[in-house]
């Protein structure tokens, strides 16, 4: 429908991720009525960050650092690891505030059907923190979806014979949410982890 550099920026804005073919128009409508100096600044945030972010070479968490703020706090509990799928999930813990340890980002979870397994994610790091023996429990945080139970699962096998405690975030019904609606996995998951009421 549209060509030249118009067409061309729709089809960059279509490739990322949650942006269909419309939002990706109207981003790109957006732009181009937008202020010089706007669309000038976007551009030059977008390259400073593909120039300055990296990853942590500890954690594996997003940073403009060798080692992110979180590896580098001396008030994080260094016998406790967390271990997320992604960056966005240490964010999501972290605005609970209900966690004081350390992180392990594995990049992923595990996907047969995209060619990801282990090899392709952050394990052998993971393995490798453990082997201090300063981490006295790990708490795998992964996605309650079939990758990151399939990863959950993985973990879990690997990291039993190191005589470490291992705990999985409960998953159940979300507060605000009726019973009728929930499906029978999350409800059965629910029942698996209640907990008594003093």
């Amino acid at each position: 429908m549209y060509e030249g550099v118009l067409a061309d920026l729709i089809d960059e804005l279509g490739q990322l991720p949650g942006i269909g073919p419309k939002s990706a128009q109207r981003i790109a409508f957006y732009l181009l009525q937008a202020e010089e100096e706007d669309v000038k600044r976007l551009a030059n945030t977008l390259l400073e960050v593909q120039e300055r972010v990296k990853f942590c070479e500890q954690c594996g968490n997003v940073s403009e650092e060798d080692i992110c703020r979180i590896c580098r706090d001396p008030r994080r509990d260094p016998s406790m690891l967390c271990v997320v799928e992604e960056s966005r999930d240490v964010i999501a813990i972290e605005r609970t505030g209900e966690y004081r340890g350390r992180y392990h980002v594995l990049g992923g979870a595990i996907s047969p059907i995209d060619g990801i397994g282990p090899e392709q994610l952050r394990v052998r790091e993971l393995m490798q923190r453990l082997s201090d023996g300063a981490i006295e429990e790990v708490i795998i945080a992964t996605d309650p979806n079939l990758e990151g139970e399939a990863t959950a699962t993985y973990l879990a096998r690997a990291l039993n014979p190191l005589g470490l405690t291992v705990s999985r975030l409960a998953s159940g019904l979300p507060v605000g949410g009726d019973l009728e609606y929930a499906d029978e996995v999350t409800l059965g998951r629910a029942f698996a982890g209640r907990r008594r009421v003093d």
